[in-house]
């Protein structure tokens, strides 16, 4: 738990200083000598008064609000490293530099540095108790609305990775779907509407390339519909489609020997979905989103797709299978446009850990994004000024959609050998109609095996929670 009250001090706490004014007096001349305040650089000491303090450097730059969500993490990790859960942490000098708001950004990266990996998400907040101090009692009211939905985000942040980093044996697609339901049902709250399409409705409903995929497995696909419907006065509807492959062995395409391991985190777009609407129907946001999940599974067995196979969609549109690996497309296909057909959405995002190709472009700390629509494309720009987040936006052209032109059916689900980023998000373009579209591609960022930054650990990031919160907040 997180709070704003200076009724108590406690026996341990954190204080962030920055190198021009790095006054530790009580420290002694000799700990002056080291601690030079520069960016998270940390030194542990004992005050006159007995309190233990942690101080954290904050260097000489103003900080972005990445850098913001790293120190404090990070401070929130030296001190789970010495198991106090208890403890003071000074924030005025961070109110000085960005207003009040900035305590969002701080009580998220508090989450974010207790995060424990197998533990349910939840587990990891409670057993804390941090102190903010440095806030004035005229501002305490306010200072208390942006700590819980900071603390809101960074949990929904929390849950998208632990649903990413447990194994896949523990998380079927039904498993998922009713993991996210019972989290949602939690909120108890009236705007928001939950329905589960499973495997029967599916093949009646025509969803051929979420079933065409599905089918290789025992455990079944299904689709899950999450409706939050909080701004009556708003005719804006954001529709965020996220991909769920719960298990991902490539199919007769087998992945290398090598990426097997990996294979499990094949659903962090549609764990992003399912955390960012936790955080808009918690933080009970006015705004109009609809998400859908598509979830199965992709192995091998006699119903598997091969190569060469022609299928239908949602869309009614024909499917020429070129790469049983590139199923995530496959399946985001029918759930996009199930979601503009069926939904009534104005705009439609979907994300998704969709390719290699991102990786060898982007590296681990960008996502990949493709847009038919200026202004959707600025509105992911904002919101991930707000999340500390990095995005980059891919050009394309007629060329690139001729790589994917095929001779026997109406579009084939993999290009050139070059571009593979670029043809995989227009392949889903095609299923999105007049709406205007986005794609995010997180096949770098969803997951690191070394962390970048101090917020992160081994494993699932939680990529995209945070921007696509601030995406639907925005009015």
């Amino acid at each position: 738990m997180i709070t704003c009250s200076n009724e108590k001090k406690q026996d341990f706490k954190v204080e962030f200083v920055g190198e021009h004014d790095c006054e530790l007096d009580q420290c002694g001349k000799n700990i002056q000598k080291i601690f030079k305040g520069e960016y998270l650089q940390h030194i542990t000491y004992e005050k006159e008064d007995g309190q233990i303090c942690v101080s954290v450097g904050l260097g000489s730059e103003s900080l972005t609000e990445n850098q913001i969500l790293e120190v404090t993490a990070y401070a929130a990790t030296l001190m789970k490293e010495y198991k106090i859960r208890e403890y003071d942490l000074e924030v005025s000098k961070f109110i000085t530099m960005g207003g009040l708001s900035v305590l969002e950004r701080i009580s998220h990266g508090i989450c974010l540095g207790n995060f424990e990996k197998y533990k349910n998400y939840k587990e990891c907040i409670k057993s804390i108790r941090v102190n903010l101090t440095g806030i004035t009692s005229e501002d305490k009211k306010d200072a208390e609305k942006y700590v819980f939905r900071g603390q809101t985000i960074g949990e929904s942040v929390l849950f998208a990775r632990e649903l990413v980093n447990r194994p896949s044996n523990l998380l079927k697609p039904m498993d998922m779907a009713k993991r996210v339901m019972d989290e949602l049902e939690a909120l108890h709250n009236e705007n928001l509407e939950m329905e589960l399409l499973v495997y029967g409705q599916l093949r009646t409903m025509g969803m051929q390339a979420l079933c065409s995929v599905g089918e290789s497995s025992v455990n079944p696909p299904c689709l899950l519909v999450l409706r939050y419907n909080a701004q009556e006065k708003n005719s804006e509807k954001i529709g965020l489609v996220g991909k769920g492959v719960t298990v991902d062995t490539g199919g007769y395409c087998l992945k290398p020997a090598s990426s097997m391991a990996g294979i499990k985190g094949d659903m962090a777009g549609a764990a992003a979905v399912a955390s960012a609407v936790y955080s808009l129907a918690k933080n009970k946001i006015k705004t109009n989103v609809v998400a859908v999940l598509p979830m199965c599974e992709n192995r091998i067995s006699k119903g598997s797709l091969l190569p060469g196979d022609v299928i239908s969609s949602y869309s009614g549109k024909k499917i020429e299978v070129m790469n049983t690996d590139a199923e995530g497309r496959l399946i985001l296909a029918d759930a996009v446009s199930y979601t503009v057909q069926n939904e009534g959405v104005t705009n439609v995002l979907d994300i998704a850990t969709l390719t290699g190709a991102v990786v060898n472009m982007l590296g681990f700390s960008i996502a990949g994004v493709l847009s038919d629509s200026d202004m959707f494309y600025d509105r992911l720009v904002r919101a991930a000024n707000k999340s500390g987040e990095k995005y980059h936006r891919l050009p394309y052209g007629e060329e690139h959609e001729k790589m994917i032109k095929s001779e026997v059916a109406d579009v084939k689900n993999q290009g050139e050998s070059y571009c593979g980023t670029i043809t995989a998000g227009l392949f889903i373009k095609k299923f999105a109609q007049n709406v205007k579209w986005m794609h995010i591609d997180i096949a770098g960022t969803a997951w690191v095996d070394s962390p970048i930054w101090k917020y992160q650990q081994t494993g699932a990031t939680g990529a995209a929670v945070s921007t696509l919160y601030y995406l639907c907040e925005e009015e």
